[in-house]
């Protein structure tokens, strides 16, 4: 079951792979002056999103980022089983001294604050610079900062690789629906809204909570498999 669900995905890559590649119709919408006028026009006539380059890198090469969220993804993937002989028991890590009174106390001050503003970041990717990307690191520097300053901190790695899968698998249906709706890849389908709000640049901002979320859940984990170590 496992081997013929892999042939499908795997033909079905292939496919999509190939039409891009064998019909690139390099002369459609060609603009002399280059891509950049038509991608400042379109990112607000179009997908009313005030931050040009989330358009960018969320729609108009949104195959691009595809490739890099499965490049973090195997480059954890890969650390993670190096490293996964080499664990301790939940609990035990490399790190043996606590933490300070005052390490302690501003970590569980701060922790909040960071997750909230990670949150932040990646929900207004869209009106503000910043993204899935940056958001889902500034959370996991707070993971990073408990994990620290307490030993018995510890965190579910069943969680964090559900978080992760249905990230991951989100991002990937909501780009095909581009496909279903006969446009490509992460071809934006959902109303546009008003230029300047929360609530615009239909599946950009979804997709970069998504990225934001499997992000985070990615570079926490790598970092706690790290922590736990054996020197």
């Amino acid at each position: 079951m496992k081997k013929t669900i892999v042939i499908l995905l795997l033909a079905a890559f292939g496919y999509f792979l190939a039409i891009t590649f064998l019909d690139p119709d390099f002369e459609k919408d060609r603009n002399r002056n280059g891509v950049k006028n038509v991608y400042l026009e379109k990112t607000v006539s179009e997908l009313k999103t005030a931050n040009t380059v989330t358009a960018i890198v969320v729609n108009f090469r949104g195959f691009d980022t595809l490739g890099e969220v499965t490049v973090l993804f195997l480059a954890a993937s890969a650390l993670g089983s190096i490293l996964f002989k080499k664990r301790h028991h939940v609990g035990e890590r490399s790190i043996t001294l606590p933490a300070s009174s005052i390490v302690s106390t501003g970590a569980k001050l701060l922790f909040p604050a960071i997750i909230l503003l990670g949150v932040y970041v990646f929900v207004h990717g869209h009106l503000t610079p910043g993204g899935g990307f940056q958001g889902g690191t500034i959370i996991a520097t707070g993971f990073l900062l408990m994990l620290i300053s307490y030993r018995n901190f510890s965190i579910s790695h069943n969680i964090l690789s559900v978080i992760e899968s249905l990230a991951g698998i989100l991002f990937v249906v909501i780009g095909l629906m581009g496909f279903i709706n006969g446009g490509t890849f992460l071809q934006n389908f959902m109303p546009t809204g008003t230029l300047n709000n929360l609530f615009s640049g239909g599946i950009i901002p979804i997709i970069y909570i998504l990225v934001g979320f499997k992000v985070a859940t990615e570079l926490t984990g790598l970092i706690y498999t790290i922590l736990h170590e054996k020197g």
